[in-house]
């Protein structure tokens, strides 16, 4: 691609890039625009209108991923590279996290083909822009859900039954924006994502490009608080059961329970609080959470879910209610392929950027992938490390930067690079041991 081009390349993905922001954005310069809202539909429509125009075929499968296709090779047999992200954001959520990675894998594909258009060379492999249905889990839990469908970590049924908090479905939601598909997805070979770092790493080190090592070990627990429903003024204190005073102690322990160990070591959570009946003269009966337990070390986890637990029984005891604690959504530890980390460093360098490894604390797309087949993470920075709020923020300069990167990885995935990882064989990758409870 010559300089002109590239110049006209640039300039065109970041228009397409700051008109996406447009689509529910808020007054505080993020975007709300949860799974399969209205908001949602318009990114997915936006999508769809752009792919079609630039001469890619559009799938959409039946969980609702959209897959944005460049058959590239003259055989219907080849498998695809995938690159992308999610266009679904947080509540009141920043405008980069996900939309970025799959409008930089829409620019970035149209590189890869123009560049062997103009090579000759003949590609080993399809490419596809995939956009995961449902990174994001702030409306439909567990969050990831897309991507590990379609790896075959979660069942297509029971996602499709899951229901938001208003009782919708995620099938009647699919339907209802005109997203349940039928189509095929397209088989991959291997996969590749830029992202923002949602951490503050690079920034502070002054690095253009961040390559992921592995991801670090999840957990969350399902918390339900059942205490005894009764008037705020007319029960006595001694006699009530208050829920939510509870749930509060619990609240505390989560934060609390990171200085059982060494500092940074862990990171923990309650991030969504239901509370019944929610009435300013009722004693709360019950309040559901859902605690999110995250360390590079599995062992650490599972210390910090057992002394929660311990904890929770306690203060259970003390209040003379009821709390029931579910361990789900458990992700195991896994390392991304040593040939992904190198072939991504070897085009940073290529382009005279600087990058070094490091691991991901935050669950991705690609740590789905990475079950299924060789995945490749990517970061450029985040200013102030800020992530899941309006303040979130990325420069274009850095994001230029990562859509030539992608570009350069998916030119060699699509060449055939990483697929010698498989060894003609189902990939399973390199995890670290599984704690269960």
């Amino acid at each position: 691609m010559n300089q002109q081009a590239a110049t006209s390349s640039d300039a065109a993905f970041l228009s397409a890039f700051h008109h996406v922001a447009t689509i529910g954005a808020t007054d505080n310069s993020g975007v709300d625009r949860q799974a399969l809202t209205p908001e949602d539909k318009q990114t997915r429509d936006w999508m769809r209108e752009w792919a079609v125009a630039h001469g890619f075929e559009v799938r959409v499968d039946a969980i609702g991923n959209m897959f944005a296709c460049l058959q590239l090779v003259p055989t219907d047999t080849a498998p695809y590279v995938l690159i992308g992200s999610h266009l679904d954001s947080q509540p009141l959520g920043g405008r980069f996290d996900g939309a970025y990675g799959v409008i930089a894998g829409l620019f970035a594909a149209l590189r890869v083909k123009e560049q062997f258009a103009e090579s000759g060379l003949q590609p080993t492999f399809n490419l596809a822009v995939v956009n995961w249905f449902n990174e994001e889990g702030g409306r439909f839990a567990p969050s990831i859900m897309g991507s590990s469908v379609y790896a075959g970590l979660f069942d297509l049924d029971e996602m499709l039954a899951v229901t938001d908090l208003d009782g919708t479905s995620v099938s009647e939601a699919l339907t209802a924006i005109g997203y349940a598909g039928t189509d095929t997805p397209p088989e991959a070979i291997s996969y590749a994502e830029i992202h923002i770092e949602q951490g503050r790493i690079l920034e502070r080190e002054a690095i253009d490009i961040g390559v992921v090592e592995a991801s670090w070990y999840t957990q969350k627990l399902d918390i339900d608080v059942l205490g005894e429903q009764s008037h705020t003024g007319a029960t006595a204190m001694a006699d009530r059961h208050d829920a939510l005073v509870a749930a509060a102690k619990v609240v505390l322990a989560v934060a609390e329970v990171v200085d059982e160990f060494e500092e940074e070591a862990l990171v923990s959570s309650v991030g969504q609080h239901v509370v019944e009946p929610n009435s300013p003269i009722v004693v709360p009966r019950r309040v559901h959470m859902v605690a999110d337990l995250r360390s590079s070390d599995p062992t650490i986890v599972q210390a910090a879910r057992d002394s929660l637990k311990r904890q929770i029984a306690e203060i259970a005891r003390a209040h003379d209610i009821t709390i029931n604690v579910e361990d789900f959504d458990i992700r195991d530890k896994r390392r991304f392929p040593t040939e992904g980390v190198e072939l991504a460093e070897k085009a940073v360098a290529n382009e005279g950027l600087s990058i070094r490894r490091l691991e991901t604390m935050a669950g991705h797309d690609s740590v789905a992938m990475n079950h299924r087949v060789p995945a490749v993470m990517m970061f450029v920075p985040s200013v102030d490390g800020v992530s899941h709020c309006e303040r979130e923020f990325t420069t274009d300069d850095d994001m230029l930067r990562g859509v030539r990167v992608l570009a350069s990885v998916a030119g060699e995935l699509v060449h055939g690079e990483l697929a010698e990882v498989c060894d003609g064989a189902v990939w399973v990758g390199s995890s670290v041991a599984e704690v269960r409870a």
